[in-house]
């Protein structure tokens, strides 16, 4: 598979295995088709998660998006990472596996992370109004949003 995809795609990719866990690091201005590609030819059939990891110190490119994939024909798992700039769009591939939708909507709500094309891209676990997204570094662990928690719950934020 590594050698078809380098073939196709060359320094655009960059397979990895760490601790015995397959990934491959994309372009971001590839990985809608690599994507495709790992489904429609490599088999990877099903998207089991879409998450971003926050690296507020990389100012040029401060997040991942991993797309964890498995492939039922060859019992494989990999993860498809690229890199984005805070505010710059991922393509949504809830064209490619249509479960992606709650897991994308998962990723906005917790990172921030918009996807381009996706059909109905909203918060899914926290509430519409909430300020802020969570799983960012620069939200404080105990931070929440008060003004939601005390127009709402009627209630100072931290009782």
């Amino acid at each position: 598979m590594v050698t078809r995809l380098r073939k196709r795609y060359g320094s655009g990719i960059d397979p990895k295995t760490y601790v015995g866990q397959n990934y491959i690091i994309a372009d971001a201005s590839i990985v809608f088709e690599l994507l495709q590609v790992m489904r429609d030819e490599e088999q990877f059939d099903y998207c089991v998660d879409i998450t971003a990891v926050h690296y507020p110190q990389r100012k040029d490119q401060e997040f991942d998006i991993v797309w964890i994939l498995y492939s039922f024909p060859h019992n494989e798992r990999v993860r498809v990472k690229a890199m984005i700039k805070d505010g710059d769009p991922v393509p949504s591939v809830v064209a490619i596996w249509g479960a992606a939708n709650w897991l994308e909507r998962e990723c906005y709500d917790m990172f921030g992370i918009r996807f381009e094309g996706h059909p109905d891209l909203r918060r899914i676990l926290l509430p519409d109004g909430w300020q802020g997204f969570p799983l960012r570094k620069e939200y404080g662990i105990t931070q929440q949003d008060s003004e939601w928690v005390r127009i709402n719950l009627g209630i100072e934020s931290g009782q």
